[in-house]
């Protein structure tokens, strides 16, 4: 048997998908994610892969091996074997360092316990319950702490009243999903750009808010400034998304203002401007506003990103972020029932 060449560069796979394979895959996306997050599904033991196509749709799965190379070794015999059996018409040798085709997740995030930081936002355990004051707001006290939830709810509700035209598309169960797939609920967490708190925030940015240094991981005050961001970046993401979506039905244009409102959180205002507007990276927001009636708003948020893929600064995290936000937010209103 003849043993096909790999295609060369993963991106040329996400450059050569048709906008029409969008449909479906945020659903087949999230599927996959949830089996990450909550380790089910495939994922019910984490020392495993599992393959998925530009659709993403699952394909397979397989055990690791004991070693990182024998694993890479072992992903790569199986790309090209769903390759030979025609469940992808090409495939990419992958490497420690490189992306390969079929794309592969991997089940092992050990910085992931959704189901801990839940607990944690929930004040299921004495030790996870919190108190504080902020802007006058007082949270619980120190002989009767509340829930991360409760006081997250109180100053998001307090700042949110304030404001001339409060920000009714972000629901309070979504803000608390971010915080938990910011940083695990915890206080103290300082990524490796130096952002800061649960709710990740740069220095800049809390100092923008005026808030003082001692005060930069204070809960109350991370809930506080990132509402005061929201309500920046809504309104600099309005006209913007107006001009390519506005002509969408009131609920899905809704819907998918949302998404994008979280997403830019995440990845910049100035990055969503691009991906809506751009000669380059705006060519698929510019299909799914001409095609809308195909996708779902998940769709159309979800296609927009994997179709930049590798253009700065729209990388895999960017594509799951909210898809994991959302996953997080239906499993918080799981564990009410």
């Amino acid at each position: 048997m003849t043993i096909a060449a790999p295609t060369s560069d993963w991106k040329k796979i996400v450059r050569d998908t048709p906008y029409s394979f969008s449909k479906g895959a945020s659903k087949n996306l999230a599927e996959l994610r949830r089996w990450v997050l909550l380790s089910n599904g495939y994922c019910e033991f984490p020392d495993r892969h599992v393959f998925f196509d530009q659709r993403g749709q699952f394909l397979t799965w397989m055990d690791n091996e004991d070693t990182g190379i024998a694993t890479q070794e072992k992903l790569n015999k199986i790309r090209l074997q769903l390759h030979q059996n025609k469940k992808v018409n090409r495939w990419i040798e992958g490497s420690m360092s490189t992306i390969g085709y079929p794309f592969a997740l991997s089940c092992d995030q050990p910085w992931v316990d959704i189901r801990a930081a839940i607990d944690r936002v929930k004040g299921i355990t004495p030790d996870s319950k919190v108190w504080g004051t902020w802007d006058g707001v007082k949270a619980g006290t120190e002989s009767n702490p509340i829930s991360l939830e409760a006081l997250v709810g109180l100053m998001f509700q307090h700042r949110n009243s304030q404001l001339v035209k409060p920000i009714d598309t972000l629901s309070l169960r979504l803000f608390v999903a971010q915080l938990i797939i910011e940083s695990g609920a915890k206080k103290h967490v300082r990524s490796s750009d130096n952002a800061l708190g649960m709710l990740q925030l740069k220095p800049e940015v809390l100092n923008d808010c005026g808030i003082e240094k001692r005060f930069y991981q204070h809960r109350m005050a991370q809930v506080d400034c990132a509402v005061r961001l929201y309500v920046m970046i809504s309104r600099n993401l309005q006209p913007v998304f107006s001009s390519v979506f506005g002509h969408l039905e009131k609920a899905k244009q809704q819907a998918l203002f949302d998404i994008l409102l979280v997403q830019s959180y995440h990845s910049g205002i100035g990055a969503m401007t691009k991906l809506l507007t751009d000669t380059e990276m705006g060519k698929a927001a510019q299909y799914f506003a001409e095609h809308e009636q195909q996708f779902s708003a998940e769709d159309i948020a979800t296609g927009m990103i994997f179709h930049n893929l590798g253009r700065q600064p729209w990388g895999w995290e960017s594509l799951y972020y909210v898809l994991d936000i959302m996953i997080v937010s239906k499993s918080l209103s799981a564990h009410d029932t």
